[in-house]
């Protein structure tokens, strides 16, 4: 009876701080990385250890790997929103933050567009790139110091912000020449990129805002 009486205490306290997790705040964000667990996220099968957890932030640093967002803030699908993280690259890193995407256990996400991440990285598109698409070769911040990488997804509309400086603006055309990897504006949820493994790349402070169709 004790050890029923503990389990279910237990139960209450992880509901109860859960549900203060993902209680928006008075503007709408809501965190969705606890920054002590992978609770909510699933990460792909080809290298999971590339994603660890170190002082309150997801390390991404390892061999080809993706980790998505499939927690219960808007059942993970996502039309119109805003994602905003703290990000931090090391040297010579290169990874990316994907949007409209579904998971997928392995390569690289077949669905939804990637954002890139990468300030010095021998790939000239660097951060804040709608990847392939509208490309940025602009550097605006140093590798080992923490940014802001905010995303906008509204109708048509991709902008992203770093620290708060609008560097990128693309509108989808309303017809899209698709190849055989085709990437278009949908619903879906979202992901981080783990590169290479001589890329380190840290996130924190991952947040979401569920903005009105």
């Amino acid at each position: 009876m004790k050890n029923r009486l503990t389990f279910f205490a237990a139960m209450l306290l992880l509901g109860f701080c859960l549900s203060f997790t993902l209680r928006p705040t008075a503007d709408g964000w809501v965190s969705i990385f606890d920054g002590k667990t992978f609770n909510g996220w699933k990460v792909t099968e080809d290298s999971p250890g590339t994603f660890t957890i170190q002082d309150g932030a997801i390390v991404v640093n390892g061999p080809r790997a993706h980790l998505f967002y499939e927690g219960p803030v808007n059942n993970h699908n996502f039309k119109n929103f805003e994602w905003k993280a703290q990000v931090k690259t090391m040297p010579g890193s290169n990874s990316g933050m994907f949007i409209h995407t579904a998971y997928q256990p392995s390569g690289w996400p077949s669905k939804g567009y990637e954002i890139q991440v990468n300030q010095s990285h021998t790939d000239w598109r660097k951060t804040g790139s709608v990847y392939g698409v509208q490309d940025v070769k602009e550097v605006f911040v140093k590798d080992d110091e923490w940014y802001t990488e905010h995303i906008i997804v509204q109708g048509k509309k991709v902008m992203i912000k770093i620290n708060d400086k609008l560097i990128n603006d693309y509108t989808e055309p309303d017809s899209i020449s698709t190849g055989k990897s085709p990437k278009k504006l949908s619903m879906g949820t979202v992901a981080l990129q783990g590169h290479d493994p001589k890329s380190k790349v840290y996130y924190k402070d991952i947040m979401i805002k569920v903005l009105p169709d």
